[in-house]
């Protein structure tokens, strides 16, 4: 596919002229650039297309070395001088985003409400360094020196300019990056190159300029006036200034180190080289790598392998000898980087999942450990997490308030980890039997990649594992990014149908809600605007909530002209409420006099609101990771699902129960009130998402005092006192990472409550004890069943060596077939223990038999069989013996080939499942019945 551009025109601005920039195309990578020197050929940035090599390793070009807070200031301070707006930076969970899990880029905190228009922007110019974390580049960080990080800070000047309003565009945003690089950093002028590019992400689009240093790429310049529709680029109302300056870049540089991962993690790198026994590293050697093989990816294997050879050749050691020196540094390199995205990713209060932020967080985890093991220092992922919190929380202190959680997740997640691996052995060596059964020695890629997807096992773990049973493994040098892309972004919604209606209601006033005026009002009256078919309502206002948000309908009814009729549902369609009636339907411009069903009403505004209680409740209780993941009230009972790594404890669901209804007592004002999006994230932050994304320009923020706020458009009581009691009925796991919480409220809670007591009595009254005492009875019971189950074993293993003795001769029908003697025992009740027992007395005591043992009643019957070693040497498989009788019987059977259990409901048919039996068996010793 042939790759965009834009025409000279996008990118020739009065700056270049002024300064003597020539437009020049490069003869390597066939893209054009800017640049002060005439007989430039090159575009100078050194990528595995060989334009050139890094020439700041050990020479850098600015004025001074800087660490990375030093650089972040030094940007900040620039572009605060000069008019712009210092912004916080945002999370790097994008959790005001319905189409994407992480924060990529600056802009990402500013699409799409911002570039859109729907909300004006928080500050116009302004600049940020934002923490973003690219796991697109997972495979790619340690074998680039730097080049890559999955974290890294981006440093964004933004400008919105506006149809009305221009604040600046491409001229003075390439002006302020050149005083930037050459006044404030002390870069000449002429090492400055701008290449020409196209940029599209998150929906938008348009030309861009990357500048380079010495090879190195620092900034991106883009200028978006496209949105992108169907692949086309349609022009924006609103076009943006997207800078992005790689901080990390920038620190580099300046420093000249031989990698980023020396600028950037300096202690805490070499801490890392300690832990593993590096010893002295030659960074002479180091730099002859970064200058051939650091530019090239590891998706570029055959480029790679030539540059391997190449600095081999040039430093006069084997490949192989190369490789072992470089693997251990760049497996280390990926560990600073990783460590740091896992303690921000995790302070976010990310819970690793199977699904969406959860997903991405565990694979890095994972990739992690294993790249911990292949240094043989796994057991320091928290000692290396404790430096990443200690060292960055003194410019993000969030990490040092999520220390303590940070850690407790990690030590789950290592737990379930390991769990995984010591399950995944049997799952691939199973895989890998089947595979050389059908004379295959190589796992394909797409196995590969479903057993890290369903089953969370690394290609690692597959091929140390698949190795033992002689299959190959061969991973792809991107595979962690081949995962990742698959979960980056939300998957596409679903095409919604277009609702009929919408054409209908069209040209109708938006309906008034008076729901939202008062919650607390029963009754109203309205002119009914337009009936459609079904018996459905449009009314010029309502009192009766449509279902959404978790939250049910509204039911009640119509009185009208001396009539009245049952509403049974309310949906909103556009921008008005649809409600359905039963017969008889109130007539088009004439008015009704509505009333909702109370009881109903009230008890979901109590569910709803004791909804936020709760989630304030476990917050405070397991911890600020703990973010809503579903809801669903109903009058009864409702339910809310939470983030939380581990199963919730007894102790830990009461303590949340206790607080809870603590709120709910204190009678805490319920406050209600509709927000422009950037003034609520400003005051509340991104807290308010707690059921996701929120749509519109404006946001109905639902605040309980102090205890909870969320952006919500449900009903609520006025204050808490209003809920009653709440009590939790039970929970679940219904997902990885994911806890459920169901509850009641008020008199359905008492209800409950009584409900759990009366079974208690019943419990109390069939055990004979008083309810105080019926813990130590139920322990003296539970000890006394036990001694009795031990007995009855112990007399069952007695019984079975009477009964496999002489004694069942007198009983059992035996058979000798071909040198082995078949067992035929029934057994009357039904005891497959004892039938188990005795049969492997009789097989252990005559490895040549082979035990037939049965039982039937009037609704099953059940077989046990039994081969001694012997018998199994000569071909005997119980398990086809039990499959073919079972199915006789209706039922199935499985087991092994010297023990097998079957059984079904045809007990009539029992004569002839013994016969299908002692047939298969026949054949097994290839002997022909009689």
């Amino acid at each position: 596919m042939k790759k965009k551009r834009f025409p000279k025109r996008e990118y020739h601005i009065p700056f270049f002229d002024e300064q003597g920039f020539e437009r020049k195309f490069c003869s390597n990578c066939s893209e054009y650039f800017w640049t002060l020197i005439p007989d430039m050929e090159t575009c100078g940035e050194a990528t595995s297309k060989g334009c050139t090599q890094y020439t700041f390793i050990g020479n850098p070009p600015t004025r001074k070395a800087y660490n990375l807070h030093e650089m972040r200031e030094t940007f900040l301070s620039f572009f605060e001088k000069r008019g712009h707006q210092r912004m916080k930076p945002y999370p790097v969970v994008a959790r005001w985003r319905d189409d994407l899990y992480l924060t990529s880029a600056s802009i990402v905190d500013f699409q799409p409400y911002v570039t859109n228009g729907i909300v004006p922007a928080p500050a116009n110019p302004l600049v940020i360094s934002q923490p973003c974390i690219r796991l697109i580049d997972v495979d790619n960080t340690g074998p680039t020196f730097g080049r890559h990080l999955t974290f890294f800070e981006m440093g964004g000047h933004h400008a919105f300019n506006y149809p009305d309003k221009e604040v600046y565009w491409k001229d003075q945003t390439v002006r302020y990056h050149h005083e930037f690089v050459t006044k404030e950093l002390g870069i000449p002028s002429e090492e400055v190159i701008y290449k020409e590019d196209v940029w599209s992400g998150g929906g938008n689009a348009g030309p861009d300029l990357e500048t380079v240093v010495r090879g190195l790429e620092l900034a991106t310049l883009v200028f978006m006036k496209f949105k992108v529709v169907n692949g086309k680029f349609v022009e924006l109302p609103i076009r943006t200034v997207d800078t992005g300056y790689g901080i990390e870049r920038y620190t580099w540089i300046s420093r000249g180190t031989v990698s980023g991962f020396h600028a950037i993690y300096g202690t805490i790198l070499d801490k890392i080289f300690k832990m593993a026994s590096f010893g002295k590293v030659d960074n002479n050697l180091l730099a002859e790598i970064a200058q051939v093989s650091g530019t090239f990816e590891p998706g570029e294997s055959a480029k790679r392998e030539t540059s391997w050879k190449k600095v081999a050749k040039q430093v006069g050691m084997t490949k192989s000898e190369l490789i072992k020196f470089f693997k251990p540094i760049e497996t280390a390199f990926a560990v600073a980087d990783h460590t740091k995205s896992l303690a921000f990713l995790l302070a976010e209060g990310v819970v690793p999942s199977n699904v969406q932020e959860g997903y991405l967080t565990r694979l890095l985890i994972r990739r992690t450990y294993r790249l911990l093991r292949a240094l043989a220092i796994e057991d320091r992922l928290d000692d290396i997490i404790d430096l990443q919190i200690r060292i960055w929380s003194k410019d993000f202190p969030r990490l040092r308030e999520m220390h303590k959680e940070i850690l407790d997740v990690l030590s789950v997640e290592k737990r379930k980890f390991e769990d995984t691996l010591k399950r995944g052995d049997a799952l691939v060596s199973r895989i890998a039997q089947n595979l050389k059964a059908k004379g295959k020695r190589k796992l394909p890629i797409k196995t590969l990649v479903e057993l890290y997807d369903s089953h969370g096992l690394p290609p690692e773990a597959v091929r140390e594992s698949a190795m033992k049973k002689g299959i190959t493994v061969e991973a792809p040098d991107d595979f962690y990014k081949m995962v990742a892309e698959r979960h980056l972004e939300a998957p596409p919604k679903e095409e919604l149908v277009t609702d009929e209606r919408l054409d209908l209601v069209a040209t109708l006033p938006e309906t008034q809600l008076l729901y939202y005026t008062d919650s607390h009002l029963t009754q109203f009256e309205s002119r009914v605007l337009r009936v459609l078919k079904k018996n459905q309502v449009i009314l010029e206002k309502t009192i009766f909530y449509p279902e959404g948000g978790g939250q049910p309908s509204d039911k009640g009814s119509f009185e009208f002209n001396g009539e009245k009729t049952e509403v049974v549902d309310v949906q909103k369609v556009g921008r008005v409420v649809i409600h359905t009636v039963k017969d008889p339907v109130p007539k088009e411009g004439g008015k009704i006099k509505g009333q909702i069903d109370w009881d109903r009403r009230s008890a979901l505004m109590r569910a709803h609101t004791a909804t936020h209680l709760i989630m304030g409740a476990a917050r405070r209780v397991l911890g600020q990771h703990v973010w809503q993941t579903g809801t669903q009230k109903n009058v009864e009972q409702a339910r809310l699902d939470i983030s939380h790594y581990q199963r919730l404890t007894p102790e830990e669901v009461n303590r949340i129960e206790v607080l809870a209804n603590q709120a709910a007592t204190s009678m805490i004002p319920v406050e209600t009130q509709w927000l422009p999006r950037d003034e609520a994230e400003a005051e509340f932050g991104f807290r308010l998402y707690q059921g996701g994304a929120v749509p519109g320009k404006e946001i109905r923020v639902v605040k309980v005092g102090e205890w909870e706020v969320e952006a919500c458009a449900g009903t609520h009581v006025g204050n808490t006192g209003e809920i009653g009691f709440i009590k939790i009925l039970n929970t679940e796991r219904i997902q990885d990472g994911i806890e459920r919480i169901v509850y009641s409220t008020a008199h359905h809670a008492v209800q409950a409550s009584q409900a759990k007591e009366k079974l208690l009595r019943q419990v109390a009254d069939t055990l004979d004890a008083p309810i105080d005492k019926l813990l130590p009875t139920t322990k003296r019971l539970l000890k006394e069943w036990k001694e009795m189950r031990r007995e009855n074993k112990r007399l069952i293993e007695e019984l079975a060596v009477l009964e496999s003795g002489k004694s069942i001769e007198q009983t059992a029908i035996t058979k000798e077939i071909d040198g082995t003697k078949l067992v035929i025992q029934k057994y009357e009740p039904i005891n497959v223990n004892r039938m188990i027992k005795t049969a492997s007395k009789i097989t252990k005591n005559d490895p040549t038999s082979v035990a037939l043992f049965y039982g039937a009643d009037k609704k099953t019957a059940r077989m046990v069989i039994l081969a001694g070693g012997s018998a199994v040497a000569k071909g005997v498989n119980a398990s086809e013996i039990a499959k073919e009788a079972a199915e006789i019987l209706g039922g199935g059977g499985s087991g092994r080939p010297e023990f097998a259990q079957g059984g079904g409901t045809r007990s009539g048919k029992i004569g002839v499942a013994l016969q299908k039996a002692e047939d298969r068996l026949r054949k097994q010793l290839s002997i022909t019945p009689q």
